[in-house]
Formats: C-alpha cells, structure tokens, sequence
C-alpha cells in the first residue's frame, strides 16, 4: 500500500508543555533569552575564528562547525517551539514533521561524528606534535566534516523514511514538543520488526561507533600524557582536551538516555525535560565551554574587539 493511502493523520498536535499552561509565558520568555544568547554566542565565535588568522587552526575550525551546527540544530526546533508557547492551536504538519525530523536527526547525528573528529585532532596533536601540520591539513579537515555530515545525512534520511512509511490512523496528539522519534513511533498503527530493529541500529550507529573512536583516541592520549615527564606538561597537555570530553559527555549521556534505552521505559515527561537540556541549554553551553576556558580564543576575542573599537583607517 502505499504511504499517502495508509496515512490518515495529516497534522500532529504538540502537548509538551501542556500541563504547564500557567507557565507558558513564562516559559517563553526564558527560552527566547537563552535563544537570543546562544545565537549571540556562537555568533561571537564564528566571527572571531574567521578574522583572527591566529585562530585558522584544525581545531578552531571545527568549533566555528560545532557552533554552526549548534545554530542550525536550534534553528530546527526553538523558534517553533516559542510560537507553540503562545498560541492555541500547537500543529504541526505531516510533512512539516517529517522535515523536522531529518533535519535535527542530521545535525544531531553529524554532531556526534564530528566530536569524534576533534577527538582526533586532539589525538594527533598530542601523540604526534611534530606531523600535527602535515597529518591534520586543511584537505583532512574538510574531509572529516564532509564525512561526519555524509554519516549523519544517511542515518537521518533512512530513519525518517522508515518513520513515516509507517501508518498513522488514530491519535495525532504528540507528547512532546518537536518531532522526535520515541513520541512520534508511539503514534503508529502498527510496528514493523525490521523497521524498529534498523532504527535502534541506526542509533547505535549513531552513537556507539564515534563514541568508541573518542575513547580509542583517549587511551592513545591518557598513554602519551603519563609518559611526559613534568606534572606541569602533563596539566597542559590534558587542559587542551577537557573542554573536548565535557561536551562529549554531556552529548552522549543525553543522547543515549533517549535515543539506547528499551522502548518499555519510554516516559514522555521524562523525556520532554532531557529534550529541553539538549536542545536548548547545551547548545548554548557547548561553544562556551570551548570558549571561555580557551585562553587563546579570549586573547583572539579581545583583539576583536579592539579592532571593531578602534578600527584601522
């Protein structure tokens, strides 16, 4: 059969923060502040990395594509939702969702495999210094992210398609406050094996595969640092990855909270409460715990500053 004959449901409606109606406004106002901060900060760090030549580095360079993706994964999801805050009718439509979907599944999805990457930057540029410049050159930095996007198109693509060939004939009212995959697969008709089978391995994919990366490159990194022989060279040396493993642990203890976890224990006011951390606070926290440990970024960011105070005639 196919899908647009099987799919009654043309709309989905959001219920996410409907059992705080008195807070809604509220709730609107501190949203759209964090949101306006977040896309301040990254916007702050984007510009300064392109200016300030002394930032065109491998690893600046994949922060200005970490706070792109950051915007562009709030982008999908925030402004929707502080409409949603205001008004009544909270729809969305079948293929509205969909879109919705794929594009936070990809930048969510890239997301993870370029965390790897910047665990291989770090790797390389601690175990091996001297061919840092030659092994993580600009044509390797491009291809990682190509590759990390690549990575998060596919799995994106293939879960949405198996998402939404699925029937959805009864109820359109969507515990949550964006289109996710628990709360939206919760919706169907009926469930193909194979299909929830593909979609947990595409999340394991997902998350699993960058994550063991990151702890392969760690083991390598923890092995190159105990060998250096001054306590304040080996405090050097790991202060250039903390940030790094922050953002990772933060990252994949959410993400495998909701997206690793037996379908059995799906609880939708548990999961609309981790969705606002991950989509709302770490965004914003994300870049900014990069940025203000950095020393290097804060001199960059002063001589931003200065320029745009006192420009050059």
């Amino acid at each position: 059969m196919e899908w647009v004959n099987e799919t009654l449901v043309r709309e989905f409606v959001f219920l996410g923060f409907s059992s705080l109606a008195g807070l809604q406004q509220l709730l609107f106002a501190v949203f759209l502040l964090v949101y306006l901060f977040t896309l301040g900060t990254n916007a702050i760090i984007i510009s300064t990395i392109v200016l300030d030549r002394a930032l065109h580095t491998p690893m600046y360079f994949f922060l200005a594509v970490l706070s792109c993706f950051e915007t562009c994964y709030t982008f999908i999801i925030v402004p929707k939702m502080l409409v949603d805050l205001l008004v009544q009718k909270k729809t969305i439509s079948f293929l509205g969702c969909a879109i919705q979907m794929f594009s936070f599944l990809f930048l969510g999805c890239s997301h993870s495999f370029l965390l790897a990457a910047m665990g291989y930057d770090r790797y390389v540029a601690i175990c091996d210094p001297l061919r840092y410049t030659v092994l993580m050159g600009y044509g390797m930095c491009l291809g990682l992210v190509a590759a990390a996007c690549a990575c998060g198109f596919t799995v994106s693509l293939v879960t949405t398609s198996l998402v939404f060939h699925l029937p959805f004939h009864s109820s359109n009212r969507l515990h949550h406050f964006f289109c996710d995959i628990s709360p939206v697969l919760k919706l169907a008709s009926h469930h193909s094996r194979l299909s929830q089978l593909v979609i947990f391995m595409l999340g394991v994919f997902a998350l699993i595969i960058p994550l063991l990366l990151i702890l392969v490159s760690y083991i390598r990194i923890i092995s190159a640092i105990l060998k250096i022989p001054s306590s304040v060279g080996r405090y050097k040396a790991f202060s250039t990855c903390a940030s790094h493993l922050i953002v990772v642990t933060v990252h994949y203890g959410c993400a495998s909270f909701i997206y690793l976890r037996p379908k059995s224990n799906y609880s939708s006011s548990q999961d609309a409460l981790i969705s606002v951390s991950y989509t709302i606070l770490t965004p914003l926290f994300n870049p900014m715990i990069y940025s203000l440990r950095n020393k290097e970024f804060k001199s960059a960011l002063r001589r931003a500053m200065v320029q745009t105070s006192y420009p050059v005639n």
